[in-house]
């Protein structure tokens, strides 16, 4: 496409100092384009980000427009969410200091979770990542005069379903409210939100501590759950925030996007529980499928409000917010440096300089900066949102939502106790949900649970971070794995041919017994049979056999490796090593 033409489009509450362009081909604004979902958008337009300038706007080309931020149709990756964060000691609450004083953290966090619906919160545009810029919007969620949301009711059945999962009380009859403030993300200036009625409220998340972390059981409190719209997504150029950028950029594909805003109460003290909790509430939403929890892509976002205080007071210090994790160790990281920065001051003679602002994490750095100064509480004005009615629920609905919820991560954990499996076995299997149920589908055939789970943990797990493949995607049905087991149990193979067998199952998946019937790999069980290969190996090693006999016991390791040798690594250990034994000492 030649040089493009940026041409100034219509301003819908956005500052007066704002020019909002939009980069096009040939054609101007059309009437296609404005249609909801852009049905009948030509082929020819192509779609670039919003430019936001508050002076004119410079010349810019197509390649520079679209080249200037790497967004592109990336890859989404799911990823496992991370247990182990760092290596530093958190089994400690309190840090202590020069002065002898002993002081603990009070953490709090906010956390949105982007939902898996196909279109947006109030609007038919799909909710889809990594699509072209600006290509998912329409006059509603660009905020254009005269348009009137429509709810869509996956966002509800969701809200309501991570409410119950959060042991939550479920409001009946909840409103959405209209959230006002400036930004050049928010096109309507005012977010969709839920103020003083949310749809869940007064809950709590239970967490299982990791083993290497001395373990424990914790349990967090849920202040509310409510449902609200996403803003778009700023990029400044040339820097990686907004100081030191020549212009910024915005891209609304995200703009009403719907999402679950979930506020804990301050019960936290550690970057560790902090990360811990977090982690677990990735799991409850990957569990429940109502989002993909994904960090890196921004489909869940933590806030973390942290401030110290002398142990033993009850006055909360002074709050700070740190922004800009997307890991669980960069959250404890980010945590851990705060705690000790804030303590450092205090120590210093210096605590009014601990003020009330939004910090970020620079994980280059390793450090927190400010982003900007809280001089009050912000007042959004909020007021009940006059296009929108009453979000009103039955008994019988949230009953038949109850009925419907999974087994939920903290359940299976106790679940798994009663197999008598680990802590620390337990916490990696519940870990992922589709892990977890591939555990379940080999138990349910029959397997023994701690074999099952050695498996699954081991060979199977090393497998799929070697060759990047999820647990979903494994030629190795659990019904194999299951026969697999099962035939090391009767004695029909050793574990040492079923780690043969294991690599052609993974990559082309079959029976395995039918592979070691192939292969001519059963084990040799009978008894005539290994007497005779044992009768010729101590023919064969007369001189160790007198060695034995003389008291060099030690030796019973040599004769067993000569008959594993002799066997090609088929006998029956166990039936072997009777055997020999008997005949050695006989």
């Amino acid at each position: 496409m030649a040089a493009a033409r940026l041409v100034r489009a219509t301003t819908v509450a956005l500052p007066s100092a704002l020019c909002v362009y939009k980069c096009s081909g040939s054609k101007i604004f059309s009437k296609n384009l404005l249609a909801p979902g852009f049905p009948s958008t030509p082929q020819h337009l192509h779609y670039r980000f919003l430019v936001i300038s508050t002076t004119s706007a410079p010349s810019y080309s197509s390649r520079s427009l679209s080249s200037s931020v790497s967004t592109g149709k990336r890859k989404q990756q799911r990823g496992l969410p991370a247990r182990v964060l760092t290596q530093q000691s958190e089994n400690r609450v309190l840090e202590e200091n020069a002065s002898g004083t002993e002081y603990e953290a009070v953490i709090g966090i906010e956390t949105h979770v982007q939902l898996s619906t196909a279109t947006k919160a109030f609007c038919s545009c799909p909710s889809q990542y990594g699509s072209e810029p600006n290509s998912n919007v329409c006059p509603i969620c660009m905020g254009l005069p005269g348009c009137l949301p429509v709810l869509n009711e996956k966002c509800v059945e969701y809200g309501v379903r991570l409410g119950l999962a959060l042991q939550s009380d479920i409001a009946l009859k909840s409103k959405f409210d209209r959230k006002q403030y400036f930004y050049p993300d928010l096109p309507k200036g005012y977010q969709i939100s839920q103020f003083d009625i949310p749809i869940a409220s007064n809950g709590f998340l239970e967490v299982d501590l990791p083993v290497e972390y001395g373990g424990g059981h914790k349990k967090f409190g849920i202040t509310r759950v409510h449902m609200e719209e996403d803003a778009g997504k700023l990029i400044h150029a040339g820097a990686d925030q907004l100081s030191g950028s020549s212009h910024s950029q915005v891209d609304l594909n995200r703009a009403g996007v719907p999402l679950l805003e979930i506020v804990s109460e301050p019960d936290m003290r550690t970057g560790l529980e902090a990360a811990e909790y977090a982690a677990e509430l990735q799991r409850i939403v990957r569990y429940l499928g109502v989002g993909n929890g994904n960090m890196q892509e921004g489909s869940m976002r933590c806030d973390v409000n942290i401030s110290v205080r002398p142990k033993g007071q009850a006055k909360f210090g002074t709050k700070v917010e740190i922004k800009n994790m997307n890991s669980f160790s960069a959250m404890q990281r980010a945590i851990e440096y705060e705690i000790e920065r804030q303590v450092g001051l205090i120590e210093g003679g210096d605590a009014d300089k601990i003020v009330q602002e939004t910090r970020l994490w620079e994980e280059a750095a390793q450090r927190t900066t400010t982003m900007r100064k809280k001089e009050g509480l912000a007042d959004y004005r909020y007021f009940p949102e006059p296009d929108l009615p009453e979000v009103i629920l039955t008994e019988e609905y949230v009953k038949s939502m109850r009925t419907t919820l999974p087994e939920l991560p903290n359940d299976k954990r106790r679940r798994y106790e009663t197999l008598g499996l680990s802590m620390q076995d337990i916490l990696v299997l519940t870990n992922d949900v589709d892990v977890a149920a591939y555990f379940d589908a080999v138990v349910e055939k029959g397997s023994d649970v701690k074999m099952a789970a050695n498996w699954i943990m081991g060979d199977i797990t090393a497998y799929m971070k070697n060759e990047k493949l999820s647990v979903t995607e494994l030629k190795l049905t659990p019904s194999s794995l299951a026969e697999l087991i099962s035939l090391i149990k009767d004695g029909t193979i050793s574990g040492k041919i079923a780690k043969e067998v294991l690599p052609d199952l993974l990559e082309k998946g079959g029976s395995a017994k039918t592979i070691i019937e192939k292969k001519g790999l059963v084990q040799i069980s009978d008894v005539a049979t290994i007497e005779k290969m044992i009768d010729e190996v101590l023919a064969k090693n007369p001189s160790q056999l007198e060695a034995y006999c003389g008291g060099k016991t030690k030796l019973q390791g040599f004769f067993v490796g000569q008959v594993m040798k002799a066997s090609g690594g088929k006998v029956n250990p166990a039936l072997m090593n009777k055997i020999l034994l008997e005949k050695l000492n006989g």
